[in-house]
């Protein structure tokens, strides 16, 4: 079973795990990457040692000591105040931030000028339990000070014996949500790397087990836009196969709060979901 020493030796381990496993890979994930598919996507099995995996997950919290977020547009629990928790899991997370993981992502998907989110906007952790589920949607366009684009999300699934029977798979639309999903099962050690641009719908299947399904998660930003031109908009959902009265409904709602954060920005509504250091401690301890 693998034991926790000091923060940085046990960060610098996780991340040179991760950098060395997607180094070894480089070849086979570019090919993922660049296949054409609209969701541009890569999936690496068996990224670290599966007791280090079994430790990381062991520490996750009780789905009620975490923010529940439950609308017809999600239903999830999700935490992102990663010092309330036990260390594996802040050392989980934020591993994947070290310069050297950064630079193997980089070089596998081409893109320039990434930056991993410090605060933890939207990423973090992540618990879906049985009746849990994420409808087709496009990420939020920004950082939270609209700053950078969001360009990258990385997902590390944790959940020891998870099966695409289980539900909480990833849905990838590369169709947009009126055409049919690509799935890709939420399966214990794998890590999905996705594109966040206006192409990249996406959305997570109902869990049908008791679960939890728990998942790791970052979000990687850019100060370019990842596309030929300047866009905003909000987190947006339709959805599945987007008909009826549903898809009008969502898509006036999505249009109403890309407005008014147009308008407003961060003035009238502050999305909690961010990791708030404490005195004293910076984004590398």
């Amino acid at each position: 079973m693998f034991v926790a020493n000091d923060e940085f030796s046990t960060r610098t381990t996780l991340a040179g795990l991760i950098a060395a496993r997607l180094q070894d890979d480089r070849a086979d994930l570019r090919k993922q990457w660049f296949s054409g598919r609209k969701v541009r996507s890569f999936v690496l099995d068996d990224l670290l040692p599966p007791e280090l995996v079994q430790t990381i997950h062991a520490a996750f919290p009780q789905p009620e000591r975490m923010m529940l977020k439950r609308s017809f547009r999600e239903n999830k629990h999700v935490a992102a105040q990663m010092d309330q928790y036990d260390p594996i899991l802040e050392y989980a997370v934020f591993a994947f931030q070290d310069p050297a993981v950064v630079r193997e992502i980089a070089a596998i998907t081409g893109l320039g000028g990434l930056e991993p989110d410090a605060e933890l906007y939207a990423g973090g952790i992540s618990a879906m339990a049985q009746g849990a589920y994420l409808r087709p949607h496009l990420d939020n366009s920004h950082d939270r000070t609209r700053a950078r684009y969001r360009a990258l999300n990385l997902l590390f699934y944790v959940t020891p014996g998870w099966s695409e029977e289980a539900g909480g798979s990833l849905q990838l639309w590369d169709e947009g949500p009126s055409g049919p999903p690509r799935t890709v099962p939420s399966l214990f050690n794998r890590l999905v790397v996705m594109a966040t641009d206006r192409n990249s719908w996406h959305s997570v299947s109902e869990v049908v087990a008791p679960g939890p399904r728990c998942c790791v998660s970052n979000y990687y930003f850019s100060r370019q836009s990842p596309e030929t031109d300047d866009y905003f908009h909000a987190t947006s959902f339709r959805p599945e196969h987007a008909r009826g009265l549903g898809d009008l409904a969502m898509r006036a709602d999505n249009a109403l709060r890309t407005a008014v954060l147009k308008l407003t920005g961060n003035r009238l509504f502050r999305n909690p979901h961010v990791f708030q250091r404490g005195e004293g401690q910076d984004a590398d301890s």
